[in-house]
């Protein structure tokens, strides 16, 4: 083991996009447990768009990352030491260890990964958060049925191709929306999408919406919502009554500030949002999965099978060395990653 971990703090606030200047790539000595903690050597971190929310120093649902203090993040890593019975040097954990080499826990904030059973980035992935959070979206507030027609944005990262291969194997009709010829080629041959729209192709809402439409020829059922903006625009008009929109996030505005709270979209109206969602009797329900994680046993019992028998599948996008990560971050929030998007940091 080195005397030194290496991190990624946050070095100032973006006003906008994130930039280089906004990281600061820094040594540290190697934290030392305490009772009931263990120290772990991250193997891989996750990067996901709620982490460009923790940068801004803005009331959310939960606190902003200090200036100066470690970028915040889920990581899967090897126990190297541990001041706890649950966990012994050699076992692997996943936990929120942070844009670091190395980190400390408590034992009761990580969870052990079998690595024998499925690789380990799966845990920051397909059968982490993102995943969890497609699942439980889905099924328990957009609450699927076969000949429905589903729809959603962000289709093939990690969060979109879940909800699209449940909403698949539950029998409904499904429809993404991705940024670029690519990614639709993998929504539909990969995810087994039965369409997918490349919104980069469209210079407005009302373009996409013409051939969403022709896509969805009975309606919208169910929009799974994660981006907002033009596609949130294209779609609303197409919503069947009864329909439902699950939201768990809003990328096309977090650069705005604020976790999206600084947006002004001149293409979207309260009043119209508002009016569909009345006449319409649709029922929306915004939802942080941090929340249901009691519901987190249920949803690796249902979708670990289908993973390993290769009912569902899923992309990684690997970059390479935790000085990467900034770089990479930047990238995936202009769509730049191809499935989920992670880091190699051993």
């Amino acid at each position: 083991m080195t005397e030194q971990m290496y991190r990624v703090a946050l070095a100032s606030r973006p006003t906008g996009a994130p930039e280089a200047d906004n990281f600061s790539y820094e040594s540290a000595a190697i934290p030392t447990p305490g009772e009931g903690e263990v120290l772990v050597r991250v193997h891989y971190m996750s990067l996901d768009p709620y982490m460009r929310g923790r940068m801004d120093d803005a009331k959310s649902y939960a606190a902003p990352v200090a200036l100066g203090g470690t970028m915040e993040g889920g990581g899967v890593g090897e126990v190297i030491a541990s001041n706890s019975p649950h966990f012994a040097p050699g076992d692997f954990a996943f936990g929120m260890f942070g844009w670091a080499t190395h980190a400390v826990q408590p034992a009761n904030m990580m969870r052990k990964i079998d690595p024998n059973q499925m690789p380990i980035t799966t845990a920051l992935g397909v059968l982490g958060m993102p995943g969890f959070t497609g699942w439980y979206g889905l099924t328990e507030l957009g609450r699927p049925k076969a000949g429905e027609t589903l729809v959603v944005a962000a289709a093939t990262g990690p969060v979109g191709s879940m909800v699209g291969q449940v909403a698949r194997l539950a029998g409904l009709r499904t429809v993404g929306i991705a940024g670029g010829a690519d990614k639709c080629k993998l929504a539909t041959d990969t995810f087994g999408f039965d369409a997918c729209l490349d919104h980069r192709a469209y210079p407005d809402a009302k373009a996409l919406r013409a051939d969403l439409k022709q896509a969805c020829p009975d309606g919208v059922d169910i929009y799974f919502e994660n981006v907002g903006g033009k596609v949130l625009e294209a779609v609303m008009p197409l919503m069947n009554p009864h329909g439902r929109i699950p939201i768990c996030g809003m990328i096309s505005w977090y650069n705005a500030g604020g976790l999206g709270a600084g947006a002004s979209d001149p293409g979207l109206s309260a009043p119209g949002l508002w009016r569909a969602i009345l006449v319409n009797f649709l029922s929306v329900n915004g939802f942080i999965i941090s929340n249901h994680f009691d519901r987190y046993p249920e949803f690796l019992g249902q979708i670990a099978p289908k993973i390993a028998s290769g009912e569902i599948r899923y992309v990684e996008d690997i970059a390479e060395g935790l000085e990467n990560a900034p770089q990479a971050f930047m990238s995936m929030l202009g769509g730049g990653n191809m499935g989920k998007q992670i880091v190699k940091v051993l």
